[in-house]
């Protein structure tokens, strides 16, 4: 599972040191074409840049470059020791459990669930003896989410003694996480 890194980056200049793409063919307008910046800092990665309209006209007279202040996420690769539980094994791993269990109900291509993936695996660490921990994909086993009512992802669930008591739905912080978890201590 990758996780993303998000860092603020001073302005670009459209002049010196990013290399400008734009999308459609040359024949397209100026304003209708999207820009993006190559970093030379990012290997590649490309960011779409907040163009003002007087920037617009800055391409053309390179002395007068307005660009908005951009984010730069990278993706980065997050080892887990946190069990996997599917469809199959929810019953015996969650429901008959003994003591809370923690269930965080993700996707791959989910970009808040890879952002609080390294919160939850700190938690993980954290809590170690005191509550299990447990990951559910959601494209791989669908009908245990359906069963609980999941329509969005992340979504976290704590359960005891195989009774649902907790829902924490999108990324939020790790301190919300800590407090919902303590409850259940």
């Amino acid at each position: 599972m990758a996780a993303f890194t998000c860092t603020s980056r001073p302005p670009i200049s459209l002049r010196s040191d990013s290399k400008i793409v734009s999308s459609p063919p040359p024949s397209a307008s100026l304003s209708s074409r999207r820009m993006f910046a190559v970093l030379p800092e990012s290997s590649g990665l490309r960011t779409r840049l907040s163009l003002s309209p007087s920037s617009l006209t800055s391409i053309h007279h390179p002395r007068v470059s307005r660009v908005r202040r951009a984010v730069v996420c990278e993706a980065q690769e997050t080892t887990t020791d946190i069990p996997v539980v599917t469809d199959s094994n929810w019953d015996s791993l969650v429901l008959k459990a003994d003591g809370p269990v923690l269930v965080d109900f993700w996707a791959p291509w989910c970009g808040p669930c890879k952002m609080i993936d390294p919160l939850v695996n700190d938690l993980a660490q954290q809590y170690t003896g005191k509550i299990k921990f447990y990951k559910l994909n959601t494209d791989e086993s669908p009908t245990t989410p359906g069963q609980y009512g999941v329509r969005s992802i992340p979504t976290i669930m704590i359960f005891v003694n195989g009774e649902k008591k907790d829902t924490i739905i999108g990324a939020v912080p790790k301190t919300t996480l800590t407090s919902s978890i303590d409850k259940f201590l």
